[in-house]
């Protein structure tokens, strides 16, 4: 069984650390990465992936299909647009957490709805960066107890 946690990242968050650091502090993707590393329990490994365009995450997300054991999400804008991601996870089995760096629902209110979480099986919103570790060990939790 793969221990391939695959965590992809949607527009703009190439900039994390760069763009709105009010918002989404000043800590980059490199550092999500480093601590994703850190909090994964021994035997599983991470592939975090970040992409300004829709179609190369529905295809990372196909990819994971025969290569992970969960994903964790952060699609950015696409969260409240992306039908096609949607479909996209709908055909993943394994767990899918949807993590968000800011409280979304403090925010403008196009962003209070999700089509990622019709499939998540989590989500986490506002807990900064700290966010995607807490999904990392989430998903280990799952896949650990299935097996």
């Amino acid at each position: 069984m793969s221990r391939l946690i695959t965590i992809l990242n949607g527009p703009n968050l190439n900039l994390l650390g760069k763009r709105q650091p009010h918002i989404y502090g000043h800590d980059t993707l490199e550092t999500v990465e480093t601590n994703c590393r850190a909090a994964a329990p021994e035997g599983f490994e991470i592939r975090l992936r970040q992409s300004n365009h829709e179609g190369e995450l529905v295809d990372w997300l196909h990819e994971a299909r025969e290569t992970s054991c969960g994903i964790a999400i952060n699609a950015g804008a696409y969260t409240h647009t992306s039908v096609a991601i949607l479909d996209a996870l709908n055909t993943f089995e394994g767990p899918v957490i949807e993590v968000h760096i800011s409280n979304v629902h403090k925010r403008e209110s196009f962003r209070h709805h999700s089509y990622i979480s019709l499939r998540a099986d989590g989500v986490i919103v506002g807990f900064g960066i700290e966010g995607y570790e807490a999904a990392v060990r989430r998903i280990a939790n799952i896949v650990k107890a299935a097996a």
